[in-house]
Formats: C-alpha cells, sequence, structure tokens
C-alpha cells in the first residue's frame, strides 16, 4: 500500500510509520519541519507537509491508498488538533483517499457508569482536559464530515511506549478494561491496530478504540 502518515516524527506517528515499513509498505513520512527528516527511517519518503492546510494535504495524499493523522500539539496550542482535522477531512474530500484517525480516549463511555464518559469521571487530571477537549471536537468534526472514509481509533485510557504484543481487543464507544479494570494498550500495539484496520478496513465513518 502507499500510505501518508502526518505526525511521523510524533510518538504515535513514529511507530505507525515502523510499523508500515516492517510489513512492506511505501510510506510517506509528512513532518512540519525539515529539520525532523533526521528523526524519520531511511526508508521512509520524507516530506514536509501541514495537515492543517487543505492544499497540503491534497497534494502529499494524491495517489496515496490511505492517510494516517497521528498529529499531536504541544500544550497550550490543543485547539491545533481541531484545525489539523478539518485541513486532513478538507484535503481527502479533494483527493477521495481513506482517512484513519488517532484521537483521544476522552469521549469513551465509562463501563457501568450510565453513559458518563472519560473526560468527566472522577478524579480526570485537570492539566488532561485540554487535550481531551480538542479530541471531542476532532471527533464532532469527523462526525459532521459526509464527503471522507474516515474511521476514528480512540486509544485505551493509558497510551504509553511498549511493547510490540500483536495482540489487542476492539470495542466501540465504551472504553475497554482488563479483569483488574486496567484499560492500557501501548504506542506499538495501537500503530499494529491501525495498519490492521488499513489493510483489512473495518470501520467506515466511525469510530473504534482498541485496549488489552
Amino acid at each position: 500500500m502507499r500510505i501518508t502518515v502526518f505526525g511521523a516524527a510524533g510518538n504515535v506517528g513514529s511507530r505507525v510509520v515502523a510499523e508500515a515499513l516492517s510489513r512492506g509498505h511505501h510510506v510517506t513520512a509528512v513532518v512540519r519541519d525539515a529539520a525532523r527528516f533526521g528523526e524519520l527511517p531511511s526508508t521512509a519518503e520524507a516530506r514536509t507537509g501541514d495537515a492543517a492546510d487543505a492544499d497540503d494535504v491534497a497534494r502529499l495524499s494524491a495517489g496515496q491508498d490511505v492517510v494516517i493523522g497521528a498529529t499531536r500539539p504541544a500544550p497550550g496550542s490543543e485547539r491545533q488538533l481541531v484545525a489539523a482535522t478539518e485541513g486532513l477531512l478538507a484535503g481527502l474530500a479533494r483527493t477521495g483517499v481513506r482517512l484513519l484517525l488517532v484521537g483521544g480516549a476522552g469521549s469513551l463511555i465509562v463501563p457501568g457508569t450510565g453513559g458518563a464518559t472519560v473526560i468527566d469521571s472522577p478524579g480526570f487530571p485537570a492539566d488532561w482536559r485540554p487535550i481531551a477537549l480538542a479530541c471531542n471536537d476532532q471527533l464532532a468534526a469527523c462526525r459532521a464530515n459526509r464527503q471522507v472514509d474516515w474511521a476514528y481509533l480512540s486509544p485505551a485510557a493509558l497510551l504509553e511506549p511498549g511493547e510490540r504484543t500483536g495482540r489487542y481487543r476492539v470495542g466501540a464507544d465504551e472504553l475497554l478494561t482488563d479483569a483488574e479494570g486496567v484499560s492500557a494498550v501501548s504506542m506499538e500495539d495501537l500503530a499494529v491496530a491501525l495498519l490492521d484496520e488499513a489493510e483489512r478496513p473495518q470501520h467506515h465513518r466511525t469510530r473504534f478504540t482498541v485496549a488489552y
């Protein structure tokens, strides 16, 4: 496949690029600053571009099979996430290329609460709230779009660098937890889930989630 990854040098994006390359795909790895080219694998095609710029998105998605959006703004710039999502959707509406978007867990429903979401749970960290709210708006932008074949992946509540096991469970709008009530997945296995979805599409204009 021909895959474009926006946010290719980030925590999740770099693992998506590595996973895609390991499966033999041709990867266009997009970063905003060419100074980060050195952080990208030599086997990826390094390009500069801004996910918030629909023209950049159209240019870098033309002829591709799928675009993966894995951008994450710096603290204090959380609203950039919504702009990036709107840019991706606008650009891909021109090229007709599918979008897989890495989102947040804050809008997932906590099991057994009657519909309460993660972001509204007692003890939700205050410093996580700005990015969680931006992710909620990111999902809303996707749900309002009827032109692009998008899928929005909400990770588990705990997403950290770790081990690639190749194992995960798939859910829809409810937070997945293990027998101890822990909701977690490694960034490496999130990348596995994204590439599995890219290769064998199961979700169209909908959100899904993965966890152990």
